[in-house]
């Protein structure tokens, strides 16, 4: 019986290698890939990185040679070196996918769908929560400051869209605060490719935990208002503002078709 534990464990090790190698040979793979295509449109990627990876390799040399250390401290530099380059590559491969997707419809929604959590940061994305026939839209985002409302098209489309889901949210959960974010070039908008932050300047209302209560309880109602089949209400006191007579009137009817059937 314990060989057959011993042999079931090591296979299960075993597998568990050959699954970690596949996703490292699968991430370089989609590395290279970008890499490649990167550098056959940006003709400075690969000089920036050569001159960050020589310069931090020779500014740490030149510094181990106050105190004898020069060979000591030139493999730091060229690992710090590697480090920026890769930082540089990713900074101009964001600014070309930005330059790509420029003033497309969507574009807003994207970007904030591609944002990253860090440490005690957390954002949970939903497009299109309000949109027009002309493709102008707003999205909405809930993090640590709360909810932040972006929206991309003509700012006197956008606006109202944005007013109407406010005031929708100020009803539904009305002790969250509510930021508003128009993305766009012109006086008092938010470029693309600053939009992430700009987020992050907003205050930090909510710990990380505190987020995901807040966001479920969003999606809940937005379940009820939709009158999604199954929804039901999120654990833990309702927001002060909620709209509680629509919802029972909702159950009332629910409760006299089960009763004629």
């Amino acid at each position: 019986m314990a060989d057959k534990q011993k042999a079931a464990a090591k296979a299960a090790k075993s597998e568990e290698r050959a699954a970690k190698r596949a996703k490292r040979k699968q991430t370089w793979g989609q590395f290279w890939q970008a890499f490649n295509l990167q550098r056959k449109q940006d003709k400075k990627l690969i000089p920036l990185m050569l001159l960050a990876i020589v310069g931090m390799a020779l500014l740490f040399f030149l510094i181990g040679l106050l105190w004898g250390g020069q060979w000591f401290m030139l493999p730091l530099g060229i690992g710090l070196g590697f480090v920026l380059a890769m930082y540089i590559f990713s900074k101009r491969l964001e600014g070309s996918m930005y330059e790509k997707v420029g003033d497309t419809p969507g574009a807003a929604g994207w970007t904030l769908e591609n944002m990253r959590n860090t440490v005690g940061i957390v954002w949970h994305t939903k497009t299109g929560v309000a949109m027009n026939t002309q493709m102008d839209s707003v999205h909405r985002v809930v993090g640590n400051p709360g909810v932040v409302l972006v929206g991309e098209g003509a700012p006197h489309r956008v606006k109202p869209l944005m007013d109407q889901q406010k005031k929708r949210l100020n009803r539904l959960a009305g002790d969250v605060p509510v930021y508003e974010v128009l993305v766009g070039e012109g006086e008092g908008q938010v470029p693309l490719k600053k939009l992430q932050r700009e987020l992050l300047k907003l205050p930090r209302n909510y710990k990380k935990n505190e987020v995901y209560s807040v966001n479920a309880k969003i999606e809940a109602m937005d379940r009820i208002g939709t009158g999604t089949p199954g929804a039901g209400l999120p654990k833990g006191p309702m927001p002060k503002a909620a709209n509680m007579g629509g919802m029972n009137r909702r159950i009332k009817r629910a409760n006299k078709r089960k009763g004629g059937e």
